[in-house]
């Protein structure tokens, strides 16, 4: 019975290429007989067959099954959109422009590099693109990057001045820098504000000190364009150290309290609304808060669901009212 199906097996596997023929052939090496057939011989021949039979089957059962032909699934589609801002430059620029509102009441932030004044905050001067304080120390380290980028240049010689500004208690310190200070500095700032390395070093500091912190760590948290843009203003505004009224303490502050980030799974507006009222928080026991202040600029594009700071953009702070209709193109937009 295993033989009988061994032999119709062969023959069905062989079907589609060698024919197998049962009767003698001249060629067939099974016919080894000589003389008259007899049945002997005609069982030496089957056994000679069935033997060559089932070499085949097993020959064939070891070949490997055909590889499959390889089918391409098309990739997925993926609907693109133009983005809100077409580079991280552009971005930049809008977050420039929109603090710029809040510290100097222009967009044109380019046009600051000569501002400094005394605005009575308890910081001594104010002054340049995003308002270095000569009585917090960020003036200080501005007048330094600028020495050591343009030695001989029309501030370092008030390197000493400063440095005793900020040695001083902190109360003392608004009066130390008039007295020693005063118009003679201010004109020297005026003056090398029209300068290019003066301006340079305004840029280099800024993106130092304010800039790329606040830009890494909106990275870090999975924030779009206004949460980049909130976490420049406070840096600038509060500075970028970590005690609790400053950026660093702001915002781990606010994830202290159990409100996750977007990298953490959180909901961007969620988290941006809870920085902002600690930002707010901050203001209010400064004393430096105001209905109309910097923080209505954000809390407009989180009312708007606009966090992607998608055009046009409109906005009020301290009763003045600004657009951006287009991407900017030109620095302070000019």
């Amino acid at each position: 019975m295993k033989r009988a199906l061994t032999v119709v097996a062969a023959a069905a596997l062989l079907a589609g290429g060698s024919s197998v023929a049962f009767a003698a052939t001249p060629d067939d090496p099974c016919q080894t007989w000589t003389g008259s057939m007899t049945v002997t011989k005609l069982q030496a021949y089957e056994r000679c067959r069935f033997d060559r039979l089932d070499a085949a089957v097993a020959a064939l059962a070891s070949k490997p099954a055909p590889a499959p032909t390889p089918t391409t699934t098309p990739a997925p589609t993926t609907p693109t959109t133009a983005p809100t801002v077409a580079t991280a430059a552009t971005l930049k620029e809008i977050a420039l422009e929109l603090t710029a509102t809040a510290e100097n009441s222009t967009k044109n932030w380019t046009s600051s590099y000569g501002y400094i004044e005394d605005i009575g905050d308890g910081r001594g001067y104010t002054g340049g693109i995003v308002g270095w304080c000569s009585g917090t120390g960020d003036m200080l380290a501005l007048v330094q990057a600028y020495q050591a980028a343009t030695p001989g240049n029309a501030l370092e010689k008030w390197l000493p001045q400063l440095k005793q500004i900020n040695a001083a208690p902190y109360a003392n310190r608004p009066a130390l820098s008039h007295s020693l200070l005063g118009s003679a500095f201010l004109a020297d700032w005026a003056a090398a504000a029209k300068t290019a390395g003066f301006q340079a070093a305004q840029q280099a500091e800024r993106d130092r000190v304010y800039w790329n912190p606040a830009a890494a760590q909106a990275k870090t948290d999975g924030l779009g364009p206004l949460g980049l843009a909130i976490y420049y203003d406070i840096s600038v505004n509060h500075g970028p150290g970590t005690d609790s009224e400053s950026f660093g303490g702001i915002i781990a502050g606010v994830k202290a309290a159990g409100v996750k980030t977007p990298a953490q799974g959180g909901d961007e507006k969620t988290f941006l609304t809870a920085v902002v009222n600690a930002r707010d928080a901050v203001l209010k026991g400064w004393g430096d808060w105001q209905s109309n202040g910097r923080s209505g600029i954000h809390r407009k594009f989180l009312a708007d669901n606009n966090l992607t700071l998608a055009y046009p953009l409109t906005w009020s702070v301290y009763g003045d009212t600004y657009t951006i209709t287009t991407g900017p193109t030109t620095p302070g937009g000019v």
